[in-house]
């Protein structure tokens, strides 16, 4: 948890508007951005850890490879992190490592999905063509959606949907370039985007519209006690988080500010933190880095880590990388 010292992650809320078919029809779209989506479960530390920052859809290429096949190929990349070639890998080192795999992780995922988007191909998203290819369908088709939560769901994702592409779109000309694209689909990783990070996520949860967050609203964005019973031990401690590092002046509730600083606290770095949790877990002689058998020994923790994109760079062409 950021308050903690450990990444504390806002829970993936996918909204799955239609299965995405022809041309126009709704395509799924992220609810809200956050810097790392993970909801709870009582699993090891750094298997949580690593499916928080980069989600859990990359880790399924690591089922691919049985162990002796990662191990192999978990070596080669080892030997691409050991930056000056001294036999053994740093905490800076490793640390480059992962922002190197995570902006890559970025901006290939925007090159998916841009000719998704880019409609008359000029290089440039308009406004009316991400509009068109997202929500299209809807808008030409509504008596197709007679459900009251889709129909909710819509009204509430497009003017969104618009305010984030607008902040976006430096130049306010209504057509993204990739890097402004990029801003508009990852905007937790742009300064100038940060205020709609803490916006989008404070409409999600408060759900009394009051501008605040409480902490029975915290809770509920992450555990829904459908069956009435006891709440599990996490969720006592997440409810002493939010009182001991939430809220910052102990009135019961999250501003805009206390939200800001739990979700993108200025004085985290996640790829340290990740860099030091790595070394600190596989360091056998503890004196600080890692060597490559020490890497190799402990691979399980390696290759569900966001150090090798879980798994990916296992799997692709490391001339790539």
């Amino acid at each position: 948890m950021a308050g903690s010292g450990v990444l504390r992650a806002l829970p993936a809320l996918l909204l799955l508007l239609l299965a995405a078919g022809a041309l126009g029809k709704p395509t799924a779209r992220q609810e809200r951005a956050r810097p790392g989506a993970a909801q709870h479960e009582d699993r090891p530390g750094f298997q949580y850890d690593h499916e928080a920052f980069l989600g859990k859809e990359e880790a399924r290429s690591f089922d691919q490879l049985s162990p002796e096949e990662s191990r192999e190929r978990l070596g080669k990349i080892v030997d691409r992190i050991d930056d000056n070639k001294d036999g053994y890998i740093t905490t800076e080192e490793l640390k480059t490592w992962i922002k190197r795999v995570q902006k890559r992780y970025i901006y290939e995922n925007v090159a998916k999905v841009w000719k998704d988007y880019d409609l008359n191909k000029d290089d440039k998203i308009a406004w009316e063509e991400y509009k068109q290819a997202t929500y299209g369908y809807y808008l030409e088709n509504p008596e197709e959606f007679q459900d009251a939560t889709d129909q909710h769901s819509f009204k509430k994702m497009l003017p969104r949907d618009e305010r984030r592409f607008k902040t976006a779109d430096l130049d306010g000309d209504m057509a993204a370039t990739r890097e402004e694209f990029t801003a508009f689909l990852h905007p937790e990783e742009f300064e100038h985007m940060k205020n709609i990070v803490v916006l989008e996520t404070l409409e999600d949860i408060d759900k009394n519209e009051d501008g605040f967050v409480d902490q029975d609203e915290y809770i509920a964005d992450m555990f829904a006690n459908e069956e009435g019973g006891p709440e599990p031990d996490w969720v006592i401690t997440e409810r002493e988080q939010f009182s001991d590092f939430r809220d910052l002046n102990k009135d019961g509730k999250m501003d805009k500010d206390e939200i800001q600083h739990w979700i993108l606290p200025q004085d985290y770095d996640h790829a340290l933190a990740e860099a030091r949790h790595l070394v600190y877990e596989s360091d056998v002689d503890k004196d600080q880095k890692l060597t490559k058998e020490e890497v190799l020994d402990n691979w399980n923790m390696f290759v569900g880590s966001q150090a090798t994109n879980y798994g990916e760079d296992l799997t692709r062409n490391h001339d790539e990388l």
